[in-house]
């Protein structure tokens, strides 16, 4: 008898001597898997630790995608922030580098993201309400001012919009005389996440993707430290996917963006170590740590075996992660919110990540205050420098629950990722809403949990308390945030040359009508002070409307 059938055996007496008398009650990973009460050896059938685990730095990058990972380098602290005037933002992006931010995140108003200028009537009401208004290359270059494009970097959450953002941050970078391959960043430009998910789409999605890939093919060939693309699991994660799904679903996406690439005609390893990944962290601590080594260990499978990268940077997933994912949080005594981040946040870095952002308690209310980023920037500090997690890389490898419930996950995203292929691929299953009622059904599910007990949230289904008058300080909208805006673009449209904005749209209307790059057509509008509004104008006028399919 082998050792693992002697532990099997010795495991099945522990069960009939331990639970038998008074059993215990059944618990089962969000994914939906039965967890067992112990784990032992024998639940990691045919474990090889060569192949499944082997040392961090090396293939498959289950362990971390770095050798040393924190004992040579902290991951990028990353706050994510953005609100009312581009003077505004830049106020606050000088404050975060001043209390340890090492790294800027932007988050747009609602009008930016879907492609309006401020000055339109349909979106008066969110200008600078959930992020910051940018119209034109003027805002661009005020939320950056005094900060040169060399010395940081930056991330972009924009989607349906991100071509045109680029071309701002690029144009900023030439006006600082930074040269490009100096500038660093990450856009996020994950547009098949936003018809899942999120819904800032502004185009049906074959022209969406063909914006994508000329963001990746323009920075490949021109912005050598720029992530062109951050595929956004996150996001699925926090419209209601669970973490099998979350890691399947953005897998095949970044399958469909790299084929994109490959048939534009770019190598493989030109562009693959510059995609990078959003990752999640909510809920259940453990099964987000083994979701992250899973989906790392199963990209760089799919990129060795699939797409025959020979460069080992692009079977790297490198992660930009969210510890104590915002949709987690709750009004309800608003303070566990600081517990919940804290534990997110441990988790996405004993899962690897690279960079992460921690989501400020008050943030279920509305734009974090100074003082909660700061708190939320602090809590990152304290498990960096106070915990001993950098003191030793991936020190859960090894355990066998985690190991178990790594190889679990990655099954399980596997058998799903094939039934994508199976029925068509990512657009197909986009355009037929089929993805999007997958995810829909585990809102409702786990909305029901909630509702019914089954699923405990603190505060909210449980140990709640009447709630009394709270006195913390809450962000505040300026009720000039809107008038300023207006006045600064109308100010620019005055000033500009509207003949040279009109040439430059008209050559920009005839590059998306062919199969050029459409990147430096979108810049020669941004250095005409051409706003984004008047950009995704033309392109919606070339590309058309995309009509959201029914999902019941």
């Amino acid at each position: 008898m082998d050792k693992t059938e002697d532990i099997r055996k010795d495991k099945e007496r522990w069960v009939k001597d331990c639970l038998s008398k008074k059993p215990v009650k059944e618990a089962k990973s969000v994914s939906g898997f039965d967890l067992d009460v112990v784990y032992t050896p024998a639940d990691l059938n045919d474990f090889d630790y060569k192949r499944d685990l082997g040392f961090p730095g090396e293939y498959p990058y289950t362990r971390g995608v770095y050798g040393p990972m924190y004992r040579r380098n902290l991951w990028t602290m990353r706050q994510y922030a953005g609100f009312g005037t581009a003077e505004e933002t830049n106020e606050r992006f000088n404050y975060l580098l001043k209390v340890g931010n090492t790294g800027l995140s932007v988050a747009f108003d609602l009008a930016t993201q879907m492609g309006y200028d401020s000055d339109d009537p349909m979106v008066e009401e969110e200008v600078g309400r959930v992020g910051v208004a940018v119209d034109t290359v003027k805002d661009m270059e005020t939320i950056f001012a005094g900060m040169p494009l060399d010395k940081i970097t930056t991330s972009f959450t924009i989607n349906g919009c991100a071509s045109i953002i680029l071309a701002m941050y690029v144009v900023v970078a030439e006006k600082q005389g930074v040269p490009l391959e100096k500038v660093g960043g990450t856009l996020q430009n994950d547009i098949l996440k936003e018809y899942m998910a999120r819904g800032t789409w502004l185009y049906p999605p074959e022209p969406s993707l063909r914006m994508v890939t000329d963001v990746i093919e323009f920075c490949t060939k021109n912005l050598p430290r720029f992530n062109p693309i951050s595929i956004c699991g996150g996001h699925l994660r926090g419209a209601g996917a669970n973490p099998v799904q979350e890691g399947a679903y953005s897998l095949s996406n970044a399958i469909t963006y790299v084929e994109r690439a490959v048939e534009r005609g770019l190598d493989v390893d030109s562009f693959a170590p510059r995609l990078s990944f959003l990752l999640g962290n909510r809920e259940e601590f453990f099964e987000e740590i083994a979701k992250m080594r899973a989906v790392r260990r199963l990209w760089a499978r799919i990129m060795k075996e699939r797409f025959g990268a020979k460069d080992p940077r692009s079977m790297m997933l490198r992660v930009f992660a969210v510890g104590g994912g915002g949709i987690d949080l709750t009004k309800e005594q608003p303070e566990t919110n600081i517990v919940r981040a804290a534990i997110g946040t441990l988790g996405v870095i004993l899962g690897g990540a690279q960079a992460v952002m921690t989501c400020p308690y008050d943030e279920a209310y509305a734009i974090p205050t100074e003082e909660s980023e700061r708190l939320a920037l602090r809590t990152q500090q304290i498990i960096a420098h106070e915990s001993g997690v950098a003191k030793v890389v991936d020190p859960l490898g090894g355990s066998y629950y985690i190991e178990s419930l790594t190889n679990r996950i990655e099954e399980e995203m596997k058998k799903m990722m094939a039934d994508v292929e199976k029925r068509g691929g990512m657009v197909k299953l986009i355009e037929s809403g089929y993805v999007q009622g997958e995810i829909l059904k585990g809102a409702y599910e786990e909305e029901k949990k909630l509702i019914s007990g089954e699923k405990a949230k603190v505060g909210v289904n449980m140990f709640r308390v009447e709630e009394e008058e709270r006195d913390f300080e809450l962000h505040q909208l300026s009720p000039e945030t809107f008038t300023n805006q207006l006045a600064k673009l109308k100010a620019v449209k005055e000033e500009r040359d509207d003949e040279k904005v009109k040439a430059s749209l008209d050559r920009l209307r005839s590059a998306l009508k062919g199969t050029e790059n459409t990147i430096p057509y979108v810049m020669d509008v941004v250095r005409a002070y051409g706003t984004l509004g008047e950009i995704t104008a033309v392109m919606k006028d070339v590309f058309g409307k995309f009509r959201e399919p029914s999902v019941v």
